[in-house]
């Protein structure tokens, strides 16, 4: 069973550009540490059972996909499964998942109402404690938030590791976008991301995708990024 031929067969698709490397931390870097021990194969005493919680755009499903990949890279099979999108199926995909190394379940929030989901959940933790399996959950509220009506389950949320993601400020946000082009191989200024970051919503994920456009267009046009160029491409 591989990570990759799984993931496609639920129709969904890791992506590559969600690294541990190219995730700026700011005042997430605890989490960030623990994720790291979590991915190191030769950590034998890494927290297996994680949860990260905040509000969209702090990263949770980038840190979800991102470990994810990093347990490919290594060697071990691991699986991503954004909840929302998996709902309005019948639990039983979450059979036989104690096989991966690890298991990310993104945006768990969504099981809040649905007993029958949340049976299966409780199972499968418990299917992964007992193969000392690693678990990596995000959501949008904290465990002790969260209105899970099966006592059980609430009770295997409890035993987690908890951490709040943060938003990152302004300044963080350019840091974070010099950081992400980087790795791209893009040479982004302090001015230019400065500029975007004026320009747009604030919003992280609205950024990454328009420091996407700039890379594709800029590849096209052989073309370095300047403010002009910035303007052109977005018509700004």
């Amino acid at each position: 069973m591989t990570n990759k031929s799984t993931q496609l067969a639920l129709g969904i698709e890791l992506s590559d550009d969600m690294t541990l490397a190219n995730y700026y931390a700011g005042d997430n870097q605890a989490a960030l540490t623990f994720l790291d021990q979590l991915c190191d194969p030769e950590a034998t005493s890494a927290e297996r059972l994680i949860y990260l919680w905040g509000n969209n755009g702090v990263g949770c499903s980038h840190l979800l996909q991102a470990a994810c990949l990093q347990f490919q890279l290594t060697g071990r099979n691991a699986i991503y499964l954004p909840l929302e999108e998996l709902i309005c199926y019948t639990p039983e995909i979450l059979e036989n998942l104690e096989y991966y190394d690890l298991v990310c379940l993104d945006n768990i929030e969504v099981v809040v109402g649905n007993k029958i989901w949340q049976e299966a959940l409780f199972h499968l933790f418990n299917r992964l404690r007992d193969d000392n399996k690693g678990l990596l959950i995000a959501a949008n509220v904290s465990p002790y938030n969260l209105a899970i009506e099966l006592a059980d389950l609430k009770s295997r949320l409890s035993l987690a590791l908890v951490f709040q993601l943060h938003p990152l400020s302004d300044d963080e946000k350019v840091k974070a976008l010099k950081l992400r082009a980087s790795c791209k191989g893009i040479d982004l200024s302090d001015e230019v991301a400065s500029f975007i970051l004026a320009r747009s919503n604030r919003d992280m994920g609205n950024l990454l995708a328009l420091l996407g456009q700039l890379d594709k267009a800029s590849l096209v046009a052989k073309h370095k990024l300047t403010i002009p160029f910035v303007k052109q491409v977005f018509n700004w």
